[in-house]
């Protein structure tokens, strides 16, 4: 993850350092990820809480295609974008404007309870859009989302389901199983419940694990799931929204290379 600090416009936005700061930050971040390892890259504007049920505004998509094109000079590897704390449609947009190789989406069909209120999938709109750009850009779709719980009558848990609403009717090109929140661990049994599901349905859909991995957990984790997203593992003391450690990065990336 590069978790990008405050926006403009955002109330935490520290306009000391201004755009330059966080430009900055997101190619320092971006440098040490690539020099650890990594796979690939996903960039977040995590510092924008609190966040906007849906669409961003404009100024938002504005700053964070420029980040991204930041992230995408400082690395050759897949850069991949999360439009907190669901807008999808933009973060295709950033993608295909910037060459961007994926996209994370929180909820992408059906509804979730959050702290911004209801979050409604939209899928309709993401995956024309994505057709419209004529954008080479995967869709990740989030599964039971963190910090989110589902509408009352919907059944909680990974169910196939779940993972057949999501990848074959709204077109997701792989899921994501994440924990309650930011830096949690997800459970073993909702992970290998995702992959069970999608070899049930016969879905060619990678399944990766969104939150609480760490150095110690990532071999668990890949022995189940194919691939991880991390976040604050590879931050400063382990804390998200912190400068990202080489060398926490380096240590998860050989714990993940034994195992693979």
């Amino acid at each position: 993850m590069v978790h990008l600090p405050a926006l403009p416009g955002a109330p935490g936005y520290d306009d000391t350092g201004g755009r330059e700061a966080i430009r900055a930050a997101a190619r320092r971040d971006a440098e040490r990820l690539d020099a650890g390892g990594v796979d690939a890259l996903l960039v977040e504007n995590f510092g924008d809480a609190p966040f906007y049920p849906g669409s961003v505004p404009r100024h938002v998509v504005a700053e964070l295609t420029a980040l991204v094109g930041t992230v995408r000079e400082a690395t050759d590897r897949p850069v991949g974008v999360n439009v907190l704390r669901n807008d999808g449609p933009s973060a295709v947009a950033v993608a295909a404007a910037t060459g961007a190789a994926f996209v994370r989406v929180n909820v992408h069909v059906g509804a979730r309870v959050a702290d911004q209120g209801v979050l409604e999938g939209q899928a309709h709109e993401t995956m024309r859009l994505r057709d419209r750009l004529d954008a080479d850009v995967r869709v990740l779709a989030d599964v039971g989302v963190k910090h989110s719980a589902p509408l009352g009558g919907r059944a909680s848990g990974i169910t196939p389901e779940l993972l057949g609403d999501a990848v074959e009717r709204g077109l997701a090109d792989g899921v994501i199983v994440s924990g309650s929140g930011t830096g949690r661990a997800t459970a073993d049994d909702d992970v290998r419940a995702a992959v069970a599901a999608r070899d049930d349905r016969g879905l060619d859909a990678p399944v990766f694990v969104g939150s609480g991995v760490t150095a110690d957990t990532v071999g668990d984790a890949l022995s189940a799931a194919d691939g991880v997203i991390v976040g604050s593992a590879l931050e400063a003391d382990g804390e998200a929204g912190r400068p990202v450690s080489i060398g926490r990065v380096e240590r998860l990336v050989e714990a993940a290379d034994a195992v693979r």
